[in-house]
This record gives structure tokens, sequence and C-alpha cells, in this order.
């Protein structure tokens, strides 16, 4: 099959030195996943190293958004304290793997049912801590939920300011409610 090409590729790395093999490995998935879907509008990749000290080496993080009309999806793969994570390749083909199943459940849903616009959640950020790596969204009915440096979509998360107007992806996760994406609104300050 003739995969379409995705108009909108950003790969970038963090904590590590820019790879031509891994940025290939990337391009290749990436040229994988658009054989589900013929409109992918943009894919962001983020590869990056941990900043912690580990006892066996660096860990990956690969962190994917995708964005089809009507969705964004996210794929934001922490690492397991086990060896398979200290692969860069076994890490992104975990990633997109995820990226992949995520992409073919949405593709069977639209398929299912009409579509309906809905809006994003918003809200204002209510808290920032950029010590702790995280901060809380105050949405319009009164819900708190959090998020980290992680989740925060074309801007700089230590720029972000109290009372700064936000739309988001909620998920859920063990200490509650959370936000996987964040999008600040009137402001675009790709960091990369």
């Amino acid at each position: 099959m003739n995969a379409a090409r995705v108009p909108l590729v950003e790969i970038a790395f963090r904590n590590m030195d820019p790879s031509p093999a891994v940025e290939d490995k990337v391009r290749d998935q990436i040229d994988k996943l658009a054989q589900f879907h013929d409109h992918i509008m943009a894919c962001r990749v983020v590869v990056e190293t941990g900043h912690r000290h580990h006892h066996k080496g660096n860990l990956y993080h690969v962190r994917i958004d995708l964005t089809i009309p009507d969705h964004e999806l996210v794929v934001n793969r922490a690492p397991k304290e086990h060896q398979a994570h200290e692969d860069v390749y076994v890490a992104i083909r975990d990633a997109f793997d995820a990226m992949r199943r995520q992409l073919q459940d949405t593709v069977r849903k639209q398929r299912g049912k009409v579509k309906q616009h809905e809006t994003p959640p918003h809200g204002v950020v209510k808290e920032i801590a950029p010590m702790a790596d995280y901060g809380l969204i105050e949405t319009t009915d009164g819900r708190e939920i959090r998020f980290t440096s992680r989740s925060v979509v074309d801007y700089d998360f230590s720029k972000l300011e109290v009372g700064d107007r936000v739309w988001f992806t909620e998920v859920a996760s063990e200490e509650g409610p959370a936000a996987s994406t964040v999008h600040v609104e009137g402001k675009h300050h790709i960091v990369g």
C-alpha cells in the first residue's frame, strides 16, 4: 500500500544528541501510521533520555502527538524500570505500536458514529510548580486538572503564568484527572 505523506512532521531530541538513524526510524514509523488514516495532518515526536540518574543507564521516553481531523491523539510512553527501554529503537517501536492501536480505535469509532464536533475542555492555569514539574488547571466547571511540563504542546512550560487560558485533553491517571495535552490560547512559542 502506498502511504500518504504526512504534511507536518516535527521530530525533537531532548537530553540527547540528534541522531539521523533514530530520525529515519521515526519517519518510517510515521509512514506506517499513514497506512491507517488518509488524513493525518501533523505528527510531532519527542525522543528524550531521562535526566535522572539510573542504575542501568539511560532510559528513553517517546512522546507522539498525532493530529487528524477532529482528534488529537497522544502517546506519552514513560519508560518502565526495565531494560527494554534502554534501547531507543524499542522505545520508539512500543510508542508507535500504542499510537497505531489508538489510531485504529479512533478510525473504528469514526466509521461507526456520525461525527460530533465537541469543544475541548477549557480552563485557566490555577497553579504552577516548575520545580515539582506540575501545574493545575481550573476548568470552567470548577474542577482541577493536573498536568506536567510534558503535557504542554508548542509552548514553554517555564513561561506559563497563573491565569493563562488553556484548552486540553483530559485523561484519567492514578492521581485523578490529568491533562495529556495542554494548549495555551493565543500564545505559540514552539519549543524544540
